[in-house]
């Protein structure tokens, strides 16, 4: 009954017994997908804490690089923390308790032991955007904080979802060059943001676009105030300690890592010394407003006030909605780009689906002490990797360093200038900006990606960071999709190697008019044999770019084959509405050959889909119909066995020919042939197609036969079949596929020839 039903279904959808190739199934797929399913699970769950990969091996030799990278990260980390909690317009302990869960939390699910977590320059941006954004829409209806904790929440949820599905490959979609635009637009808009405060003017919007804030800030300049002198000598004294430090470690190369701590803590010292002098100066003078002549953090509250469930409100959720795409690309892009960055240089390779968990679960969890958004910092992490960290643990000793901070230095806080931490930010940030150098590299390997970059830039500058990160993205994509849907193609012929030391000679193929910057001009490419055309794709055979094959193959064949039947002595009622039965001298030409091979060179295909096939199937009815018989198709190199399996449901690869062949595999709609076929055209493809005494269609049979075990096959030294027999017109490599094509016209002629005997 069973197998009744099966001959039921397969003829219902037009399948039989006889016509079956094997190929791959989708049972083969799901097979390979389920095997060994709790295994499989163990390893997933595994996977999900890195930690237990090496903690087992931790040792002294690791703690004591932990501790002092972690100690050093830690240093700098505190008066970062709090720059950038005043960049995203929060107090500065929220930033503090953004870095203290960061750092902690990444250590448990990270792939990359360099990269350290914390509040960042652009999300502090964004953050501070998010919020403007919620205010001029719902005025004073949430606080700052609780809009701030509500998006590193559900971005935190968004980026751990992506990254529990395993979809970290669509951070790919985004270049480099994308990437580096959008910092350096962000870098300016953030120094654009900062100077104002650098200099204590006010009366303008700063988070307006830069050019703006770059304007208003130079007519601002005569309100210039007294926080100048701590902002400016801050930013100068950052510089001159940097330069400093550069000098003496390359004048002095066996001293070079204490002058590079010396470096290191230069944010920690300015911050120091510009805090007593802000104390020494402006203790006495204390206005009748309460307010002080410059302006200072004042009240830092002590310890976690802000430690239990996050007040999450579905209101402020739709309110922000417009805003969360936004946030969440730039969470998860920057710390991406940056542990990628640092895993290639230091000689280890980083899990992007597990950097997205460990993203994702870091802000969740930070919700719970009042944390807002966090991401990898470029900076830090540079610090971390040469302050010799060993591994991920060295993030414990910087949460130690945050939380004496939180407990034990509070006090102090209030006196910190906010000019120098504007200052801190201006200093930080300056490195995110391209230099030269990346732009010319840019340029050179990818004009068109250097012109992303630009873009990218200058609508950051003169329109937002939203604007500038959804340009960068669209102009990537938009480029992907148009390199996809329009991209190279050759026709081949053949050049023969002769080794100089050996008798032996290999041929190989190369486009008929190659390169002058690619191959020698002086090299003569020969053709193959007449009737064989020779063509190598190098995309996947996709929807988008199918017909451009399809175009440059018919048009190649017309232009440099002859017709195989002469239209000029055919009624005009006899032939079809757009064939003018006038032959040009071109297509009758007698010293061109009649085509007898496609030979398709697969190796750069990866995928091809329905539409691909049927452009294959277009492709060979149009070529048949100009030479009005049957043309051999052969593939070379197939990669994938699904390739192999859609291509012999278009009918290739089988040896047939297309005497049996699909003419619509991809039909729009439903249909019978009968109904929407004018009988014209369907007796002129059964006259050509079908003709028993056709030496050709005879040539197809006895080829099938006779190359599936022989000159389409190679034998490895067990004797065993590396191509498959069952699909004769696949072959293992182009020169195989060649010789059997060619070889094919040679036998064609003989039984032609024989016939006529």
């Amino acid at each position: 009954m069973f197998s009744q039903l099966k001959k039921t279904c397969k003829r219902i959808v037009g399948s039989s017994d006889e016509e079956d190739v094997p190929v791959i199934t989708t049972r083969d797929w799901a097979e390979k997908l389920a095997h060994d399913p709790v295994q499989r699970t163990i390893d997933y769950v595994l996977s999900l804490f890195p930690i237990f990969s090496w903690i087992g091996r931790y040792n002294l030799g690791w703690a004591s690089g932990d501790v002092i990278a972690g100690l050093t990260v830690g240093i700098v980390l505190v008066p970062q923390s709090m720059s950038y909690a005043q960049l995203a317009t929060l107090p500065p302990e929220y930033g503090l308790y953004s870095s203290f869960v960061g750092v902690l939390v990444y250590c448990f699910f990270a792939t990359s032991k360099d990269v350290s977590i914390g509040p960042v320059a652009v999300m502090s941006l964004t953050v501070a955007q998010i919020i403007k954004h919620v205010n001029e829409s719902h005025p004073g209806e949430w606080p700052a904080p609780q809009i701030a904790t509500t998006v590193a929440f559900v971005c935190g949820f968004i980026v751990l979802g992506i990254g529990l599905l395993h979809l970290g490959w669509l951070v790919e979609f985004i270049p480099a060059p994308a990437v580096s635009g959008f910092m350096t637009g962000s870098a300016l808009n953030i120094v654009s943001g900062q100077l104002p405060g650098l200099m204590g003017i006010s009366g303008f919007d700063t988070r307006a676009a830069t050019y703006e804030v770059f304007i208003d800030t130079l007519k601002g300049l005569p309100r210039t105030k007294l926080d100048a002198a701590f902002g400016i000598t801050g930013l100068v004294s950052l510089y001159l300690i940097r330069w400093a430090c550069d000098c003496l470690s390359r004048r002095y190369p066996s001293k070079a890592r204490l002058f590079f701590f010396f470096g290191v803590f230069r944010n920690a010292f300015v911050i120091v010394v510009l805090t007593i002098a802000s104390w020494l100066y402006a203790r006495h003078r204390k206005g009748l407003d309460g307010k002080y002549p410059i302006k200072i953090l004042q009240n830092v509250p002590r310890g976690f006030m802000h430690l239990g469930q996050p007040n999450i409100d579905p209101e402020l959720i739709k309110a922000l909605a417009g805003e969360l795409p936004v946030a969440t690309i730039i969470l998860f892009l920057e710390h991406i780009a940056i542990s990628k960055s640092f895993g290639r240089v230091n000689g280890y390779k980083i899990d992007p689906n597990q950097e997205l968990i460990a993203i994702g679960v870091t802000n969740t969890i930070g919700t719970l002490f009042g944390a807002y958004p966090a991401t990898g910092s470029f900076s830090r992490s540079a610090l971390q990797s040469k302050s010799g960290v060993r591994s991920p643990a060295s993030g414990l000793f910087s949460a130690v360093v945050v939380i004496v901070a939180l407990y034990g230095l509070t006090p102090a806080f209030f006196w910190i200038p906010t000019a120098g931490l504007s200052a801190v930010i201006i200093h930080a940030v300056a490195d995110l900006v391209a230099s030269p150098r990346q732009v010319y590299s840019f340029w050179r390997v990818s004009p068109v990606e250097f012109v992303i970059w630009v873009a990218s830039v200058l609508v950051t500058v003169f329109a937002t960071i939203e604007d500038g990160i959804y340009t960068s993205i669209a102009a990537s994509l938009a480029f992907l999709l148009i390199r996809l849907a329009r991209p190279r193609g050759h026709f081949l012929g053949r050049v023969t190697l002769h080794n100089a030391n050996e008798s032996s000679s290999r041929d190989v193929y190369i486009p008929l008019n190659p390169n002058k910057f690619l191959m020698n001009p002086h090299v003569r490419v020969f053709p193959p044999s007449p009737g064989v055309v020779v063509y190598r794709f190098e995309e996947s055979f996709l929807y988008p770019n199918s017909s451009l094959v399809n175009d440059a193959i018919v048009d190649y064949v017309k232009a440099h084959t002859r017709r195989g039947k002469d239209m000029t002595g055919i009624k005009s009622g006899d032939r079809p509405w757009n064939d003018s039965g006038k032959n040009s001298e071109e297509d009758n030409d007698a010293r061109k050959p009649i085509l007898h091979a496609v030979v398709l060179d697969f190796s750069a295909v990866s995928h091809i889909d329905t539409t691909g096939v049927q452009a294959l199937i277009d492709t060979r009815t149009e070529v048949e119909r100009w030479v009005d018989g049957p043309v051999e198709f052969h593939f070379a190199t197939i990669l994938s066995p699904w390739i192999r399996r859609a291509l012999v449901a278009g009918g290739f690869g089988v040896g047939s020919l297309s005497t049996q062949a699909h003419e619509e595999i991809a039909p729009v709609t439903r249909y019978h042939d009968q109904y929407i076929a004018d009988p014209q055209h369907a007796d002129q493809i059964e006259d050509s197609h079908q003709r028993p005494d056709d030496p050709e269609a005879l040539h197809g049979t006895v080829e099938s036969g006779a190359r599936s075990c022989s000159e389409g096959t190679i034998l490895s030294g067990a004797g065993a079949i590396v191509m498959l027999p069952s699909t004769p017109f696949f072959h293992l490599d182009l020169p195989t596929a060649v010789r059997a094509a060619e070889g094919g016209i040679t036998r064609a002629s003989s039984i032609l020839e024989s016939g006529k005997d």
